[in-house]
């Protein structure tokens, strides 16, 4: 043999039985088979009671429990929420009064519109980017633009800004848009800006001074809504960078301000685990208290099944 090592001697190894043995799953937390014509919520208290299936379930609870107590529910989005056909999820929850407050990115706002103006909205950036007509949609430029003016003058809000501009030239499919919703119910939709990441901040309308002074009034609201918290729910849905650091801005001034905020529920749900998400919205915030989950998956099956579980448990 070439080295020192010879092969262990395991007939000493000491043995225990596996009735003594702690085990992590069992067969009572199986999931049922389906049964043609069953519900939902046969269908959700089906799934195995292991992992993200018995989180969806507590994310549910969570939010019906919050609704029933009048807690706040609120949702942060990217704007591919938008793009995957959700915003009559949305309007619905928001207007069966379980989502409270809503908020999203500067995107957020141009893809809303152009669904409440055309029916449509995503152009083809790889077809247009080569000749620089990428974003240079006059009507989006011009609406959000004179948006913006409206908020800078009226000292609005942007995302109210825009929800009530999309009310005063009625739209074809206003009904269409979360922003109209927000405006009508009196449900804060707030915008998050970052100068620079948007298509309409390239159009000569566009009005930074007025933009910021709105987006930053929008934080401040946020900020209002985060401080009721307690006992409620807070939803990160596909923003991977900005809505998780607005959101651990508005936590620690509220804080700061002596609002107590500890023992609510947070949940991320994107395709794949990012950074910030997890560690501003899932992690840090429950440090002290209330619990985050983290959920994989694709929005437009996620919450579809997340909001039909709700409007279930709600009645």
């Amino acid at each position: 043999m070439s080295h020192s090592f010879k092969p262990i001697d395991m007939d000493r190894l000491k043995t225990c039985s596996i009735s003594e043995r702690k085990s992590k799953v069992s067969v009572d937390d199986f999931a049922n088979t389906w049964k043609k014509g069953g519900s939902l919520n046969h269908f959700l208290e089906g799934l195995p009671k292991i992992l993200a299936a018995d989180d969806i379930r507590e994310v549910i609870s969570s939010m019906a429990s919050a609704f029933k107590n009048k807690k706040t529910v609120m949702l942060a989005m990217g704007a591919h929420v938008i793009k995957v056909g959700l915003n009559p999820v949305l309007i619905d929850l928001m207007e069966q009064g379980i989502i409270t407050a809503l908020a999203m990115n500067g995107a957020g706002i141009i893809h809303d519109f152009e669904l409440a103006m055309t029916g449509q909205t995503s152009e083809d950036v790889a077809a247009s980017l080569g000749d620089g007509t990428f974003g240079m949609a006059r009507e989006t430029g011009e609406f959000l633009s004179e948006a913006i003016k409206k908020a800078g003058r009226e000292s609005l809000g942007l995302g109210e800004a825009v929800g009530l501009s999309i009310i005063e030239n009625k739209l074809p499919l206003m009904d269409k848009s979360i922003l109209a919703a927000g405006a009508r119910l009196g449900i804060p939709v707030t915008v998050h800006i970052a100068i620079g990441t948007d298509i309409i901040h390239i159009h000569p309308g566009f009005d930074a001074k007025d933009a910021g002074g709105a987006s930053h009034r929008d934080f401040r609201t946020f900020a209002s809504a985060v401080a009721t918290l307690e006992g409620g729910v807070y939803l990160n849905v596909g923003s991977a960078v900005i809505l998780p650091e607005v959101f651990l801005k508005a936590l620690t001034l509220v804080r700061n301000l002596g609002h107590q905020v500890e023992n609510f529920t947070t949940v991320n749900m994107d395709f794949i685990r990012h950074y910030r998400p997890v560690t501003n919205v899932v992690n840090r915030p429950t440090f002290g208290g209330g619990k985050g989950f983290s959920l994989v998956g694709h929005h437009e099956i996620m919450l579809p099944l997340i909001a039909a579980g709700v409007i279930e448990q709600t009645g």
